[in-house]
Protein backbone atom coordinates (compact mmCIF):
# COMPACT_ATOMS: atom_id res chain seq x y z
CA UNK A 1 0.00 0.00 0.00
CA UNK A 2 1.68 3.70 -0.79
CA UNK A 3 1.16 6.90 0.92
CA UNK A 4 -2.66 7.38 -0.10
CA UNK A 5 -5.94 6.07 1.15
CA UNK A 6 -7.38 2.81 0.77
CA UNK A 7 -9.74 4.11 -2.41
CA UNK A 8 -8.21 3.21 -5.90
CA UNK A 9 -8.94 4.22 -9.63
CA UNK A 10 -7.55 3.13 -13.01
CA UNK A 11 -4.73 3.76 -15.40
CA UNK A 12 -4.74 2.40 -18.82
CA UNK A 13 -1.20 3.19 -20.45
CA UNK A 14 -1.46 3.11 -24.23
CA UNK A 15 1.53 3.22 -25.97
CA UNK A 16 2.43 3.78 -29.24
CA UNK A 17 6.17 4.11 -31.34
CA UNK A 18 6.98 6.94 -33.95
CA UNK A 19 3.35 8.09 -33.91
CA UNK A 20 0.27 8.11 -32.29
CA UNK A 21 -1.15 5.10 -34.46
CA UNK A 22 1.35 2.32 -34.09
CA UNK A 23 0.21 0.41 -30.95
CA UNK A 24 3.69 -1.20 -29.50
CA UNK A 25 3.14 -4.25 -27.77
CA UNK A 26 5.39 -5.64 -24.97
CA UNK A 27 6.90 -2.06 -23.52
CA UNK A 28 7.18 -1.89 -20.26
CA UNK A 29 5.28 0.16 -17.34
CA UNK A 30 7.17 1.07 -14.13
CA UNK A 31 4.64 3.05 -12.06
CA UNK A 32 6.10 4.85 -8.76
CA UNK A 33 4.52 7.80 -6.48
CA UNK A 34 6.07 11.01 -7.53
CA UNK A 35 7.31 11.22 -3.74
CA UNK A 36 8.95 8.19 -4.08
CA UNK A 37 10.23 7.43 -7.82
CA UNK A 38 12.65 4.85 -7.51
CA UNK A 39 10.35 2.46 -5.20
CA UNK A 40 8.10 0.61 -8.18
CA UNK A 41 4.84 -0.27 -7.10
CA UNK A 42 3.55 -1.81 -10.33
CA UNK A 43 5.38 -3.19 -13.46
CA UNK A 44 3.18 -4.56 -16.07
CA UNK A 45 3.61 -4.62 -20.21
CA UNK A 46 1.42 -3.54 -23.15
CA UNK A 47 -0.64 -5.85 -25.17
CA UNK A 48 -1.19 -6.07 -28.79
CA UNK A 49 -2.94 -2.44 -28.87
CA UNK A 50 -0.42 -1.36 -27.27
CA UNK A 51 -2.07 -1.25 -23.60
CA UNK A 52 -1.70 -1.84 -20.43
CA UNK A 53 -5.47 -2.28 -19.46
CA UNK A 54 -6.52 -1.14 -16.14
CA UNK A 55 -3.88 -1.04 -13.43
CA UNK A 56 -5.54 -0.50 -9.77
CA UNK A 57 -3.61 2.32 -8.27
CA UNK A 58 -4.23 4.00 -4.56
CA UNK A 59 -6.54 7.40 -4.26
CA UNK A 60 -7.68 9.60 -1.78
CA UNK A 61 -11.18 9.34 -1.18
CA UNK A 62 -13.71 10.55 -3.85
CA UNK A 63 -15.33 13.12 -1.21
CA UNK A 64 -12.00 15.51 -1.65
CA UNK A 65 -13.23 16.22 -5.11
CA UNK A 66 -16.87 17.05 -4.08
CA UNK A 67 -16.20 19.87 -2.46
CA UNK A 68 -13.46 22.57 -2.51
CA UNK A 69 -11.21 21.66 0.36
CA UNK A 70 -7.35 21.41 1.97
CA UNK A 71 -7.21 17.84 1.18
CA UNK A 72 -6.20 17.26 -2.57
CA UNK A 73 -8.06 15.00 -4.18
CA UNK A 74 -5.66 13.04 -6.59
CA UNK A 75 -2.86 10.96 -6.04
CA UNK A 76 0.23 11.27 -8.43
CA UNK A 77 2.10 9.15 -9.98
CA UNK A 78 5.60 8.52 -12.04
CA UNK A 79 4.81 6.36 -15.43
CA UNK A 80 8.01 5.16 -17.17
CA UNK A 81 8.15 3.19 -20.46
CA UNK A 82 10.65 1.47 -22.18
CA UNK A 83 10.67 -0.79 -25.18
CA UNK A 84 13.59 -2.72 -27.03
CA UNK A 85 14.40 -0.48 -30.22
CA UNK A 86 12.85 2.80 -28.17
CA UNK A 87 13.89 5.85 -26.36
CA UNK A 88 12.41 5.98 -22.72
CA UNK A 89 9.40 7.91 -22.06
CA UNK A 90 8.35 9.59 -18.32
CA UNK A 91 5.28 11.06 -17.82
CA UNK A 92 5.62 12.67 -14.19
CA UNK A 93 2.26 13.92 -12.52
CA UNK A 94 -0.52 11.47 -13.51
CA UNK A 95 -3.40 12.37 -11.28
CA UNK A 96 -5.50 9.68 -10.37
CA UNK A 97 -8.82 9.96 -8.87
CA UNK A 98 -11.03 7.34 -6.81
CA UNK A 99 -13.31 5.38 -8.62
CA UNK A 100 -12.33 6.65 -11.82
CA UNK A 101 -10.67 5.37 -15.26
CA UNK A 102 -7.78 7.08 -16.39
CA UNK A 103 -5.81 6.98 -20.12
CA UNK A 104 -2.29 7.94 -20.64
CA UNK A 105 -1.44 7.84 -23.91
CA UNK A 106 2.50 8.26 -25.28
CA UNK A 107 4.32 7.67 -28.19
CA UNK A 108 8.21 6.69 -28.09
CA UNK A 109 10.84 7.76 -30.72
CA UNK A 110 12.90 4.56 -32.47
CA UNK A 111 16.54 4.74 -31.39
CA UNK A 112 17.91 4.10 -33.92
CA UNK A 113 15.95 6.89 -35.97
CA UNK A 114 16.70 9.54 -33.45
CA UNK A 115 19.73 8.31 -31.85
CA UNK A 116 20.84 12.01 -30.35
CA UNK A 117 16.85 12.55 -29.16
CA UNK A 118 16.85 14.01 -25.63
CA UNK A 119 13.64 12.91 -24.01
CA UNK A 120 12.65 15.61 -21.66
CA UNK A 121 10.03 14.21 -19.43
CA UNK A 122 6.18 15.06 -19.75
CA UNK A 123 5.38 16.57 -16.62
CA UNK A 124 1.75 17.57 -16.14
CA UNK A 125 1.00 20.39 -13.76
CA UNK A 126 -1.57 20.61 -10.99
CA UNK A 127 -5.49 20.54 -11.90
CA UNK A 128 -7.31 24.30 -12.28
CA UNK A 129 -9.44 23.71 -9.46
CA UNK A 130 -6.22 22.87 -6.93
CA UNK A 131 -3.62 24.49 -8.17
CA UNK A 132 -3.68 28.55 -8.91
CA UNK A 133 -3.61 29.63 -12.36
CA UNK A 134 -4.45 33.91 -13.71
CA UNK A 135 -8.28 33.88 -13.80
CA UNK A 136 -9.58 34.82 -17.16
CA UNK A 137 -9.30 37.98 -18.49
CA UNK A 138 -13.26 38.78 -19.37
CA UNK A 139 -14.22 39.30 -23.09
CA UNK A 140 -17.27 40.08 -25.05
CA UNK A 141 -19.25 37.03 -25.80
CA UNK A 142 -19.77 38.05 -29.19
CA UNK A 143 -17.23 39.31 -31.20
CA UNK A 144 -17.67 41.93 -33.60
CA UNK A 145 -16.56 41.12 -37.10
CA UNK A 146 -16.51 44.53 -39.29
CA UNK A 147 -12.98 45.29 -39.06
CA UNK A 148 -11.17 45.78 -42.11
CA UNK A 149 -9.54 42.69 -43.82
CA UNK A 150 -10.42 40.36 -40.85
CA UNK A 151 -10.61 36.96 -41.68
CA UNK A 152 -13.82 35.15 -40.77
CA UNK A 153 -14.57 31.55 -41.73
CA UNK A 154 -18.18 31.52 -43.70
CA UNK A 155 -19.80 28.72 -41.62
CA UNK A 156 -19.14 27.15 -38.38
CA UNK A 157 -16.04 24.51 -38.61
CA UNK A 158 -15.19 21.64 -36.47
CA UNK A 159 -11.55 21.98 -37.50
CA UNK A 160 -9.28 18.61 -38.04
CA UNK A 161 -6.22 20.66 -35.92
CA UNK A 162 -6.34 22.89 -32.80
CA UNK A 163 -2.67 24.69 -32.94
CA UNK A 164 -2.42 25.08 -28.93
CA UNK A 165 0.53 28.11 -28.08
CA UNK A 166 1.56 26.73 -25.11
CA UNK A 167 1.81 30.51 -23.52
CA UNK A 168 0.88 33.65 -23.09
CA UNK A 169 0.23 35.40 -26.78
CA UNK A 170 2.97 37.27 -26.46
CA UNK A 171 5.36 34.64 -25.42
CA UNK A 172 7.67 33.68 -28.97
CA UNK A 173 9.54 30.99 -26.66
CA UNK A 174 6.05 29.00 -26.42
CA UNK A 175 5.81 25.73 -28.46
CA UNK A 176 2.85 25.49 -30.62
CA UNK A 177 1.43 21.90 -30.48
CA UNK A 178 -1.01 20.68 -33.64
CA UNK A 179 -3.44 18.64 -31.90
CA UNK A 180 -6.55 16.79 -32.91
CA UNK A 181 -9.84 18.95 -32.33
CA UNK A 182 -11.54 16.47 -29.78
CA UNK A 183 -8.54 15.59 -28.23
CA UNK A 184 -7.78 18.92 -27.48
CA UNK A 185 -11.33 19.40 -25.75
CA UNK A 186 -10.89 16.21 -23.76
CA UNK A 187 -7.40 17.47 -22.69
CA UNK A 188 -9.17 20.96 -21.26
CA UNK A 189 -12.36 19.20 -19.71
CA UNK A 190 -9.77 16.77 -17.96
CA UNK A 191 -7.52 19.55 -16.88
CA UNK A 192 -10.26 22.22 -15.38
CA UNK A 193 -13.20 19.87 -14.21
CA UNK A 194 -13.15 16.66 -12.25
CA UNK A 195 -14.31 13.70 -13.58
CA UNK A 196 -16.41 12.69 -10.52
CA UNK A 197 -18.33 15.15 -11.38
CA UNK A 198 -22.10 14.11 -12.25
CA UNK A 199 -22.74 13.82 -16.37
CA UNK A 200 -24.68 16.89 -16.62
CA UNK A 201 -21.98 18.71 -15.07
CA UNK A 202 -19.46 17.28 -16.90
CA UNK A 203 -21.57 17.71 -20.22
CA UNK A 204 -22.38 21.55 -19.47
CA UNK A 205 -19.24 22.62 -19.09
CA UNK A 206 -17.55 20.48 -22.34
CA UNK A 207 -20.02 22.43 -24.68
CA UNK A 208 -18.88 25.51 -22.95
CA UNK A 209 -15.47 24.31 -23.65
CA UNK A 210 -16.34 23.59 -27.25
CA UNK A 211 -18.31 26.83 -28.06
CA UNK A 212 -15.76 28.91 -26.73
CA UNK A 213 -13.09 27.52 -28.70
CA UNK A 214 -15.45 27.26 -31.76
CA UNK A 215 -15.28 31.12 -31.34
CA UNK A 216 -11.64 31.02 -31.87
CA UNK A 217 -11.42 29.21 -34.61
CA UNK A 218 -14.36 30.71 -36.29
CA UNK A 219 -13.23 34.31 -35.56
CA UNK A 220 -9.48 33.47 -36.63
CA UNK A 221 -9.23 35.22 -32.95
CA UNK A 222 -5.28 34.80 -32.75
CA UNK A 223 -4.47 35.23 -36.95
CA UNK A 224 -6.16 38.14 -37.02
CA UNK A 225 -3.65 39.58 -34.55
CA UNK A 226 -1.04 38.11 -35.92
CA UNK A 227 -0.45 35.10 -34.58
CA UNK A 228 0.11 31.93 -36.06
CA UNK A 229 -1.98 29.54 -33.69
CA UNK A 230 -5.44 28.78 -33.11
CA UNK A 231 -5.86 28.90 -28.84
CA UNK A 232 -3.38 29.53 -25.92
CA UNK A 233 -2.97 27.42 -23.16
CA UNK A 234 -2.98 30.15 -20.77
CA UNK A 235 -6.15 30.45 -18.04
CA UNK A 236 -5.98 34.40 -18.77
CA UNK A 237 -6.93 34.23 -22.21
CA UNK A 238 -8.19 30.25 -23.07
CA UNK A 239 -8.48 27.41 -21.15
CA UNK A 240 -6.12 25.88 -19.61
CA UNK A 241 -4.30 22.75 -21.56
CA UNK A 242 -1.23 20.35 -20.43
CA UNK A 243 0.54 18.27 -23.15
CA UNK A 244 0.39 14.52 -22.00
CA UNK A 245 -2.27 15.80 -19.76
CA UNK A 246 -4.01 12.57 -18.51
CA UNK A 247 -7.50 11.55 -19.74
CA UNK A 248 -10.67 10.08 -18.59
CA UNK A 249 -12.71 7.77 -19.81
CA UNK A 250 -16.17 9.21 -18.69
CA UNK A 251 -15.06 12.67 -19.85
CA UNK A 252 -13.65 10.84 -23.02
CA UNK A 253 -16.83 9.70 -23.67
CA UNK A 254 -18.49 12.52 -23.10
CA UNK A 255 -16.68 14.71 -25.20
CA UNK A 256 -17.25 12.18 -28.36
CA UNK A 257 -20.87 12.31 -27.93
CA UNK A 258 -20.84 16.23 -28.55
CA UNK A 259 -18.23 16.31 -31.07
CA UNK A 260 -19.57 18.55 -33.30
CA UNK A 261 -21.97 20.64 -30.86
CA UNK A 262 -21.55 24.23 -29.17
CA UNK A 263 -23.67 27.12 -28.03
CA UNK A 264 -25.47 29.61 -29.70
CA UNK A 265 -27.96 32.57 -29.52
CA UNK A 266 -31.01 33.32 -31.59
CA UNK A 267 -29.81 35.58 -34.89
CA UNK A 268 -26.07 35.06 -34.17
CA UNK A 269 -23.64 33.03 -36.47
CA UNK A 270 -20.83 32.68 -34.40
CA UNK A 271 -20.01 30.34 -31.59
CA UNK A 272 -20.44 32.05 -28.11
CA UNK A 273 -17.39 32.78 -26.68
CA UNK A 274 -18.92 30.81 -23.46
CA UNK A 275 -16.30 31.84 -20.16
CA UNK A 276 -16.75 30.56 -16.47
CA UNK A 277 -14.35 30.64 -13.55
CA UNK A 278 -14.53 28.11 -10.58
CA UNK A 279 -16.97 29.94 -8.38
CA UNK A 280 -15.05 29.88 -5.37
CA UNK A 281 -11.22 31.57 -5.61
CA UNK A 282 -12.96 33.51 -8.32
CA UNK A 283 -16.11 34.97 -8.95
CA UNK A 284 -17.38 35.76 -12.34
CA UNK A 285 -21.03 37.21 -12.47
CA UNK A 286 -23.12 36.19 -15.86
CA UNK A 287 -20.49 33.61 -16.45
CA UNK A 288 -20.71 29.59 -15.06
CA UNK A 289 -19.01 29.10 -12.49
CA UNK A 290 -17.60 25.33 -12.34
CA UNK A 291 -18.38 24.85 -8.25
CA UNK A 292 -21.69 26.03 -8.75
CA UNK A 293 -22.55 23.53 -12.35
CA UNK A 294 -21.28 20.48 -9.71
CA UNK A 295 -23.99 21.95 -7.50
CA UNK A 296 -26.56 21.90 -10.13
CA UNK A 297 -25.42 18.47 -11.11
CA UNK A 298 -25.76 17.18 -7.76
CA UNK A 299 -29.65 18.67 -7.17
CA UNK A 300 -30.46 17.43 -11.25
CA UNK A 301 -30.22 19.89 -13.21
CA UNK A 302 -29.58 18.54 -16.81
CA UNK A 303 -26.76 20.28 -18.81
CA UNK A 304 -28.77 22.59 -20.85
CA UNK A 305 -30.38 23.79 -17.61
CA UNK A 306 -27.19 24.61 -16.02
CA UNK A 307 -26.57 26.55 -19.35
CA UNK A 308 -29.91 28.47 -19.17
CA UNK A 309 -29.01 29.05 -15.58
CA UNK A 310 -26.02 30.95 -16.17
CA UNK A 311 -25.80 31.87 -19.25
CA UNK A 312 -29.73 32.55 -20.19
CA UNK A 313 -32.97 30.84 -21.47
CA UNK A 314 -32.34 31.74 -25.04
CA UNK A 315 -29.10 29.50 -25.42
CA UNK A 316 -29.42 26.53 -27.30
CA UNK A 317 -26.97 23.60 -28.64
CA UNK A 318 -26.03 24.01 -32.26
CA UNK A 319 -24.52 21.33 -35.09
CA UNK A 320 -21.27 22.53 -37.06
CA UNK A 321 -22.53 21.67 -40.68
CA UNK A 322 -19.09 20.49 -41.18
CA UNK A 323 -16.63 18.15 -39.58
CA UNK A 324 -12.85 19.29 -41.14
CA UNK A 325 -10.97 16.56 -41.99
CA UNK A 326 -14.02 13.86 -41.78
CA UNK A 327 -13.97 12.00 -45.79
CA UNK A 328 -17.92 10.87 -44.79
CA UNK A 329 -20.78 12.68 -42.47
CA UNK A 330 -22.91 10.93 -39.87
CA UNK A 331 -25.67 9.10 -42.10
CA UNK A 332 -28.28 10.60 -39.15
CA UNK A 333 -29.07 6.95 -38.15
CA UNK A 334 -27.30 4.55 -36.06
CA UNK A 335 -25.61 1.22 -37.89
CA UNK A 336 -26.41 -2.18 -36.61
CA UNK A 337 -27.41 -5.53 -37.60
CA UNK A 338 -29.43 -5.33 -40.67
CA UNK A 339 -28.42 -1.99 -41.83
CA UNK A 340 -26.83 -1.88 -45.56
CA UNK A 341 -26.22 0.45 -47.70
CA UNK A 342 -23.37 3.12 -48.86
CA UNK A 343 -23.02 3.81 -44.98
CA UNK A 344 -22.16 0.29 -44.13
CA UNK A 345 -19.66 -0.44 -46.62
CA UNK A 346 -17.74 3.28 -45.72
CA UNK A 347 -17.57 1.95 -42.45
CA UNK A 348 -16.38 -1.50 -43.52
CA UNK A 349 -13.75 -0.43 -45.76
CA UNK A 350 -12.21 2.16 -42.97
CA UNK A 351 -12.21 -0.48 -40.01
CA UNK A 352 -10.25 -2.93 -42.76
CA UNK A 353 -7.57 -0.12 -43.20
CA UNK A 354 -7.74 0.67 -39.14
CA UNK A 355 -6.97 -3.08 -38.62
CA UNK A 356 -3.80 -3.06 -40.51
CA UNK A 357 -2.33 -0.89 -37.65
CA UNK A 358 -4.86 -2.80 -34.95
CA UNK A 359 -4.42 -6.06 -35.69
CA UNK A 360 -7.22 -7.29 -33.09
CA UNK A 361 -9.77 -5.52 -35.11
CA UNK A 362 -10.99 -8.51 -37.54
CA UNK A 363 -10.77 -7.97 -41.05
CA UNK A 364 -14.83 -8.23 -42.64
CA UNK A 365 -16.09 -8.45 -46.33
CA UNK A 366 -16.84 -5.48 -47.68
CA UNK A 367 -20.32 -6.08 -48.84
CA UNK A 368 -22.81 -3.18 -47.33
CA UNK A 369 -24.13 -5.61 -45.33
CA UNK A 370 -23.99 -4.86 -40.86
CA UNK A 371 -24.14 -8.43 -39.93
CA UNK A 372 -22.51 -10.47 -36.98
CA UNK A 373 -18.69 -9.87 -38.55
CA UNK A 374 -19.00 -6.81 -38.65
CA UNK A 375 -20.45 -6.15 -35.71
CA UNK A 376 -17.82 -7.66 -33.96
CA UNK A 377 -15.27 -5.48 -35.60
CA UNK A 378 -17.17 -2.53 -34.15
CA UNK A 379 -16.90 -3.96 -31.03
CA UNK A 380 -13.29 -4.08 -31.10
CA UNK A 381 -12.94 -0.94 -31.90
CA UNK A 382 -14.79 0.52 -29.48
CA UNK A 383 -13.01 -1.62 -26.61
CA UNK A 384 -9.36 0.00 -28.07
CA UNK A 385 -10.61 3.23 -28.28
CA UNK A 386 -12.41 3.66 -24.64
CA UNK A 387 -15.82 3.55 -26.39
CA UNK A 388 -18.90 2.06 -24.80
CA UNK A 389 -18.89 -1.35 -26.54
CA UNK A 390 -22.03 -1.89 -28.20
CA UNK A 391 -21.13 -3.47 -31.43
CA UNK A 392 -23.12 -0.46 -33.15
CA UNK A 393 -22.11 2.37 -35.32
CA UNK A 394 -23.75 5.51 -33.36
CA UNK A 395 -22.25 8.99 -34.17
CA UNK A 396 -19.79 9.34 -31.51
CA UNK A 397 -18.32 5.59 -32.96
CA UNK A 398 -19.05 7.05 -36.17
CA UNK A 399 -16.57 9.93 -35.66
CA UNK A 400 -13.81 7.97 -33.80
CA UNK A 401 -13.84 5.31 -36.78
CA UNK A 402 -13.34 8.53 -38.93
CA UNK A 403 -10.95 10.34 -37.27
CA UNK A 404 -8.80 7.29 -36.86
CA UNK A 405 -9.20 6.18 -40.47
CA UNK A 406 -7.86 9.10 -41.41
CA UNK A 407 -4.97 9.34 -38.85
CA UNK A 408 -3.42 5.65 -40.05
CA UNK A 409 -3.82 6.13 -43.91
CA UNK A 410 -1.94 9.80 -43.37
CA UNK A 411 0.54 7.89 -41.78
CA UNK A 412 0.48 5.14 -45.06
CA UNK A 413 1.01 8.05 -47.23
CA UNK A 414 3.77 9.01 -45.51
CA UNK A 415 5.10 5.99 -45.42
CA UNK A 416 4.90 5.65 -49.58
Amino acid sequence: MDQYSSDTGNLNVIVTGTDSYSPLSSATIEIANTGEPNRILESVNTDRNGQTGNIELSAPPREYSMEPTDNQPYSEYNVKISAPGYQEGLVSGVQIFSGENGLQSIVLQPSEQTPDYVYNPIVIGGHTLWEYYPPKIAEPEIKPLSESGEIVLSRVVVPETIVVHDGVPGDSTATDYYVPYIDYIKNVACCEIYSTWPESTIEANILAIMSFTLNRVYTEWYRNKGYNFTITSSTAYDHKWIYGKTIYENISQIADRLYNRYLARPNVKQPILTQYCDGKRVSCPNWMTQWGSKALGDDGFSAIDIIHYYYGSDMYVNEAEIVSGIPSSYPGYDLTIGSSGEPVITIQEQLNRIAQNYPAIPTVTVDGIYGSATAESVRAFQSIFNLPVSGIVDFPTWYKISQIYVGVSKIGENIR
